[in-house]
Order: C-alpha cells, then sequence, then structure tokens
C-alpha cells in the first residue's frame, strides 16, 4: 500500500503527507516531507519487507524532480536516515515564504526546521517591523529570521543549545542580515529571567517550548512560571505567540493557564497550521495561540 500525498506547489519546504494526523488509516506511522530536491519520508514503525523499494520506485514516477529520497527511522535508537534514491546530503539550503534556512540530514534527529510551524513564521515576518522581539526556545532562529525579515527593531534568540544558536547565526547570514540588532543568549530559561528583563521590554514574545526536556522544561509545571515572568517584561499591548506542541493536551489547557496566571491578557486568535497538517484530533497538533498584553 503506497500513501496518496500531495505534490509540492514549488520548490519551498513543506509537507506533502502527514500521516501522523491520523487521517489516513494505515498510514499513521508515516509522514513525507519535500525539501527540494530531497524527498524524506519519515516512518514511525518498521516497514515490511519490500514496501521501501515499492515505495521507492513509485515515488521516482510521480515525482521525478526528486534527485535524492531519503528514509528516517524514527521508530530506531537514535532516529537514523539512510538515502534510497541518490546521496542524503548532509546540509542543505532550503527556502520557506522566500527565507532560506540551513538543515542537516543524518546527524540529528531533526533537520532544523519544524514545517508546522510554517505559519506562525510568516506571521511574525508580517507583523515584526520596529518591535523588539523575544524568542524563548529559539531553537534554529527560524522566527528570528522572520523577525528580521519583517523589520524588527531588535531580536533577543534564548535557548540552551549553543549549537542550534549557531546554526541560527548562520540562517540570518544566509538571508544576508545583519546582525546587530540581534542577540543569542545560550542560557536555561528559567534561570535567566533576570538577564532576559533587561534586554526589553518586548513588544512581541514568541514562545515555543519542547514538552519535556529532562533537567530542563516539563510543560505542565513550567508554562504557568514563563507566563508569570512574560509579565514583567512587556510593553503595553505587547503581543504574544504562545505555542504548544503536546499531543496529550490541548488548547484548553493553554487557554486556561494564561486565564489563571494573566487573566488581563487579551485572546484574539489561534494561528491555522500548514493545510498539509491535517489532524484528526484538533487537539493533537501544534497550537499557536496569539494574545494581546494590557
Amino acid at each position: 500500500m503506497i500513501p496518496d500525498f500531495r505534490l509540492p506547489v514549488s520548490k519551498e519546504a513543506q509537507r506533502l503527507f502527514h500521516g501522523r494526523g491520523h487521517s489516513e488509516p494505515g498510514f499513521e506511522h508515516i509522514n513525507i516531507d519535500w525539501y527540494a530536491p530531497l524527498l524524506l519520508v519519515t516512518v514511525y514503525r518498521e516497514p515490511a519487507d519490500g514496501w521501501i523499494e515499492q515505495l521507492s520506485r513509485w515515488l521516482i514516477a510521480t515525482l521525478p524532480q526528486a534527485e535524492v529520497i531519503g528514509i528516517q527511522y524514527r521508530c530506531r535508537p537514535m532516529a537514523p536516515m539512510e538515502a534510497v534514491v541518490g546521496e542524503l546530503p548532509s546540509r542543505l539550503e532550503v527556502t520557506e515564504h522566500g527565507l532560506r534556512y540551513e538543515l542537516s540530514f543524518g546527524q540529528f534527529q531533526n533537520t532544523g526546521l519544524f514545517l508546522d510551524m510554517a505559519n506562525g513564521r510568516h506571521w511574525v515576518m508580517e507583523h515584526s517591523a520596529g518591535k523588539r522581539v523575544l524568542n524563548l526556545f529559539a531553537y534554529t532562529c527560524g522566527f528570528s529570521v522572520a523577525a528580521v525579515a519583517g523589520g524588527a527593531q531588535r531580536v533577543v534568540n534564548v535557548d540552551m543549545s549553543r549549537r542550534a544558536l549557531a546554526i541560527g547565526r548562520e540562517n540570518h547570514r544566509l538571508n544576508g542580515h545583519d546582525l546587530g540588532g540581534v542577540v543569542f543568549e545560550g542560557v536555561d530559561i528559567f534561570r535567566s529571567f533576570g538577564r532576559l528583563k533587561k534586554h526589553g521590554p518586548y513588544d512581541l514574545v514568541i514562545a515555543d517550548p519542547p514538552t519535556f526536556q529532562k533537567g530542563s522544561v516539563d510543560i505542565r509545571k513550567d508554562y504557568p512560571r514563563l507566563l508569570r515572568r512574560l509579565r514583567e517584561m512587556l510593553a503595553p499591548s505587547a503581543e504574544l505567540l504562545l505555542c504548544l506542541n503536546a499531543p496529550e493536551l490541548g488548547e484548553a489547557f493553554l487557554r486556561q493557564q494564561v486565564a489563571d496566571e494573566c487573566p488581563e491578557w487579551r485572546y484574539i486568535e489561534r494561528l491555522p497550521n500548514p493545510s498539509a497538517f491535517i489532524e484528526v484530533d484538533e487537539t493533537a497538533g501544534l497550537k499557536v495561540l496569539r494574545y494581546q498584553s494590557e
């Protein structure tokens, strides 16, 4: 059996098939992503004998512009990748909404760009002009790249991983950005609120925390603590993008945390996810909620 996936509408990085959304029975363990000219198939359980070869032949016939077809086995320790067609690049430059990002393949579990957050990055690019931006859990600084492209006055990126922030610097360089107004803080957010406050106040805050990170983040207890401290750093009428990507926690969880800790903040909307990310249970996918402070 082969999944029926959408063909790419451009060379921009995008998801073509989101089996993990459980909208296609029998293919819940498969995602397919397009990083032109690389097609990456991610499997979350061991495929049947011969299935990879069958899929590869079908993909070559369906999408001839794919020069490389890779498989990532999320069902195996360390989530290894291998090429089944062509040669898997260690690094690849891709575009999204006209911006350039450097991705890696086969070195780490994640490539460096979460495709479900594409609409969030686009929103930031369109709403950052002249703003002082705080990008929490910045990873490879995708939101920062979007903010600078949108005319942000200053962006402060915070993440414990200095390696990820170094890739973030490279992403800015790929786009020809002046780094004079971009700050990279390789610190534990929950131990550095005073340091972050000195860079403020902020007109726009993006918080995209991991669900759980041993010794650092447990979203159930740490989101309330994060919200309480953010109140001290905001400019009047600041905007916030609060993100939650825990399948077991729905939008109601995050809205309740804000209601409890920051009742003066006004809920505006939930940003839609890219159209390929179809979820049978809408609580399971990425939640990006937009708020405005008083």
